[in-house]
């Protein structure tokens, strides 16, 4: 006989959970009356006004997910590389592997605050992980206010996801938001204002490109104690924006019938300020995901030196704390399944090339080190003893 819960849940429209595709998990259900938190933000506008259709946004994420995806996560305290979480990270499902998946996380996190991964578990053990996509879940909270399940919706179906459980189906990472229990604040958001001002200033200087690259003009009647009818302003009207308008018409010389006569306008020095405002708003874009604006390729001073220094500033003030929290949340989450529940996971810095400098450094101060053994050496530099 179905359950209370069972019926709760069928009476709102949810479907359980099975072990089919990667939207599959072990559990079912709602608790009590819960309802579903649904976000006031627009995550898929976000997504296409920022990603897809600004440059420096696609490239900043870009920067964060792929310079976060590929430092490895070292298991310790099981330096094997055969342990079963290490496995499981390297090759997370058939489809894709290890950093692929990694690559997708941060990218959602950068994107819209939220990141969500599903575990496939065959006897209470994670066998697969798969990167779900934060437009499609919504957080069903329990009666103590916390999430007490998930709901994915695609395709016109929607899956339940309990997370009850050593293991729960989901992890949920989100970025800090100071006004949303749920929901992670994603830096897209915050800067949302300087976004829609560089992409109004790519339209702009698309559409005076459009216009031979000058401001329009105004057709001026001449004509002493008479104007137009408007069947001519009309005719007028029609001919210009068929004959005189877009780039293929730049530079065409504008016939003139009596009495009217042709006043090009211009932009003040003042209104030629956008541009200036569109160069403040993508170093403010930047600022808000953490990359250094000489990393995108915006104004300022590009020498080799400082180069060097804001992509190590990028690795240890933005990429290395992102890692780090998801290593951490990574590790608590899947540690009880296999009986590990010390096992930690932390980001190999050894393979950041960005940082080989400090790590020369840090050798070569610590082996001129004379009053420490060699086991003390290794720990300094962060190996273990022998």
């Amino acid at each position: 006989m179905p359950t209370l819960l069972t019926r709760l849940a069928r009476a709102a429209g949810y479907v359980p959970a099975v072990k089919a595709a990667p939207l599959s998990g072990p559990s079912v259900a709602l608790y009590g009356d819960a309802r579903a938190v649904w976000t006031a933000r627009d995550g898929t506008a976000l997504a296409r006004e920022g990603y897809q259709r600004n440059a420096v946004v696609h490239r900043a994420v870009r920067l964060v997910a792929e310079g976060a995806a590929t430092i490895p996560l070292v298991v310790t305290g099981a330096e094997a590389a055969d342990h079963p979480i290490a496995a499981l990270l390297a090759r997370p499902n058939p489809r894709e592997g290890g950093t692929r998946l990694l690559e997708a996380l941060y990218g959602h996190l950068m994107v819209s605050g939220n990141a969500y991964l599903e575990a496939v578990s065959l006897d209470g053990v994670p066998r697969e992980l798969f990167a779900l996509r934060p437009d499609r879940m919504r957080v069903v909270p329990g009666a103590d206010g916390w999430p007490a399940g998930y709901v994915y919706e695609v395709g016109g179906r929607r899956v339940v996801y309990d997370q009850a459980g050593a293991v729960p189906p989901i992890l949920h990472l989100a970025l800090f938001h100071p006004t949303d229990d749920h929901y992670g604040l994603s830096p897209m958001e915050a800067a949302a204002v300087s976004l829609d001002i560089h992409n109004a200033a790519g339209a702009w200087n698309k559409a005076l490109l459009d216009n031979a690259a000058r401001p329009s003009g105004a057709l001026v009647f001449a004509g002493a104690g008479a104007s137009l009818s408007e069947a001519q302003f009309v005719r007028l009207k029609a001919e210009l924006e068929a004959n005189y308008q877009g780039a293929g018409n730049a530079g065409r010389p504008l016939l003139l019938e009596g009495g009217l006569d042709w006043k090009p306008l211009a932009l003040s020095p003042k209104e030629m300020d956008f541009v200036e405002a569109k160069a403040a708003a993508a170093r403010e874009i930047a600022l808000a995901f953490g990359v250094p604006p000489l990393l995108l390729g915006l104004p300022g001073d590009a020498t080799h030196a400082n180069y060097a220094e804001a992509n190590r500033a990028f690795y240890r003030q933005g990429v290395i704390p992102l890692v780090r929290r998801t290593a951490e949340a990574l590790a608590r989450w899947l540690g009880p399944a296999f009986g590990a529940g010390t096992v930690r996971l932390v980001p190999d810095l050894d393979a950041i090339e960005a940082l080989a400098g400090e790590r020369e450094s840090l050798w070569r101060r610590v082996g001129a080190a004379a009053f420490l053994d060699d086991d003390e050496k290794r720990e300094a530099v962060g190996y273990g003893r022998r």
